[in-house]
């Protein structure tokens, strides 16, 4: 019969067993490939804009690759336009592998001011860029300012007399446009007006109701309003060269004698606490799915262009655009929180 203190010793290391063992649930998902199971493509903003837009492409291009598997779920998380999502994956407060989040080069912009709290880029895992998108500047359909020209002369005469509406607050990245705009006019960017909205859709509604007069956002989600019986028009693509599709017959700034290029980046990212086997599940399965012969026809259907990026790749474009977008914050005089390394 065994003594009282091997009885002890035996008991003390089943309970040490019990709490090193992983609950049964995790041991699942551990074992599984969450790119074939249930997930959520969290939209850290309101409806209509370009996040919700990045995982709409994100469930149509995984479910073209993994057809066996429940539809990506889209759940929207708005506040800061991505801080709130940001900080509370950061934190631990949300997340798994089973949670991908939507982030554009603004959510980039934000990070390298410190607009999502005192977190570092590496306070995530980057998984995928599912294209890029394009700046432009857009008016009410109805709007005196038929071309570039003309929004750049009114703002030459006052920068003040003309309202920008769009998506986040001062600092971000159609607030930057806008102030690279009045820049190009010669005037100064601190005496715009800019009315901030939760997002590209509420910023699209307010210029529909004449409440603004201008749209500094992204060329995806005005197509998409445009296409839904929106009275916007388009002044102009912020892109290198004119692009093609449903943008043919829109000009470039450059080609109207305003130098201003801007892509908007979109892609997703996960919880860095998720252990390295999701991520590789994830990172390939977005790698196929961009591989894949139909991606290119349902990415343009979402108004995007090529730029996939994944793995190592896609985490120096992160940390060269960070350090782009701080030299731009700093000669735009806007303040810098700090963040951790």
């Amino acid at each position: 019969m065994p003594s009282s203190a091997t009885s002890n010793r035996r008991h003390a290391l089943r309970a040490l067993c019990a709490l090193l063992a992983p609950p049964f649930g995790m041991r699942a998902m551990a074992a599984g490939d969450p790119s074939e199971e249930a997930a959520d493509c969290v939209i850290p903003a309101k409806a209509g804009g370009g996040f919700a837009l990045t995982c709409a492409l994100a469930r149509d291009a995984l479910q073209a690759v993994r057809p066996a598997r429940p539809p990506l779920a889209q759940r929207y998380l708005p506040g800061g336009i991505g801080a709130v999502a940001f900080d509370r994956i950061a934190t631990g407060k949300l997340g798994g592998p089973g949670t991908l989040v939507a982030f554009s080069s603004g959510s980039l912009l934000n990070l390298a001011q410190g607009r999502f709290g005192p977190h570092s880029p590496s306070a995530v895992r980057w998984i995928a860029t599912l294209g890029t998108d394009y700046g432009v500047i857009a008016v009410h359909r109805d709007s005196p300012l038929r071309r570039l020209q003309d929004l750049v002369a009114a703002l030459r005469q006052d920068p003040s007399r003309i309202a920008f509406g769009a998506g986040g607050t001062v600092g971000s990245q159609d607030w930057v446009k806008a102030a690279l705009l009045v820049r190009a006019a010669g005037r100064d960017h601190k005496a715009m007006r800019f009315v901030s909205f939760e997002g590209g859709g509420d910023a699209l509604s307010a210029l529909q109701g004449r409440h603004v007069d201008a749209f500094p956002g992204d060329a995806a989600e005005a197509l998409q309003a445009i296409a839904g019986g929106a009275a916007v028009r388009l002044l102009a693509v912020l892109s290198e060269n004119r692009l093609g599709g449903a943008l043919t017959g829109v000009p470039t700034a450059r080609e109207q004698g305003v130098d201003l290029v801007w892509p908007t980046v979109r892609g997703l990212y996960l919880s860095a606490d998720v252990p390295d086997a999701a991520v590789r599940a994830w990172t390939n399965a977005f790698r196929e799915a961009s591989a894949a012969p139909g991606y290119a026809s349902l990415r343009e259907q979402h108004g995007l262009y090529p730029f996939a990026l994944t793995g190592s790749a896609l985490d120096d474009y992160v940390q060269a655009q960070i350090k782009a977008y701080r030299q731009l914050a700093d000669e735009l005089g806007l303040r810098r929180w700090p963040t951790s390394r």
